[in-house]
């Protein structure tokens, strides 16, 4: 059995990223455009910052926040999901298109791009777990500055969610309890925990842990 490249979890799929994994990273791709927009009202700093030279006669402070333009900016976001795919494209013997149009409209084809690739690049690539791992990372770091989070906030992880569709496949995304949450609800399958299957939820995890770890 494969170990997931990103989590480092016994994967039974045998490839490189596991099922919980790959939807993540669907869902952050899928979120890249909107994070690129939700970056913008952050650009010009706070009025609470002087304008103008300074009383020492310095050159007057940038009008806007450089770490937010280099993520907006042609080497930022766009540059990562850019490069990602074009080592995709070189890895499948495809075609490199040259990047053109806006910042914003190249983001949305690359993310386009990386996943409609993103079946191969979970079963195929062994690239994929820095791949995932850059996605995952890109995303935090967005997100940090749009809305930061209070470390009591971020949640305690429960596990993969042990949900199964009609063709019974395991849902397998991360399942996170956040302070004040009175349901636990999966990110990817959208199946909702209530507190009175909490109990019956860990022992599914659990369970579902321990085959995983046995069959390794």
């Amino acid at each position: 059995m494969n170990q997931c490249l990103l989590c480092e979890q016994p994967d039974e799929t045998g490839g490189y990223l596991c099922p919980g994994c790959t939807k993540a990273t669907v869902v952050r791709l899928e979120c890249l455009p909107g994070l690129y927009d939700g970056l913008l009202p952050f650009l010009t700093p706070s009025t609470a910052v002087s304008q103008g030279r300074s009383g020492k006669g310095g050159p007057a402070p940038l009008p806007v926040r450089e770490e937010i333009l280099d993520l907006r900016g042609p080497g930022g976001m766009v540059g990562v999901v850019d490069d990602w795919l074009s080592a995709v494209r070189l890895e499948r013997g495809m075609r490199q298109p040259v990047p053109a149009g806006s910042v914003e409209g190249r983001l949305k084809a690359a993310v386009s791009g990386l996943l409609s690739n993103m079946p191969w690049i979970a079963v195929s690539w062994p690239s994929a777990g820095t791949f995932a791992e850059e996605i995952r990372d890109l995303t935090k770091s967005v997100r940090s500055i749009i809305a930061p989070l209070d470390p009591a906030e971020r949640g305690i992880r429960l596990g993969k969610c042990p949900a199964v569709d009609e063709s019974g496949n395991i849902c397998g995304a991360i399942l996170t309890y956040r302070r004040g949450e009175t349901v636990v609800t999966c990110p990817w399958c959208t199946c909702a925990f209530p507190p009175a299957t909490w109990a019956g939820l860990k022992e599914f995890i659990d369970h579902d842990e321990k085959a995983a770890s046995d069959a390794a």
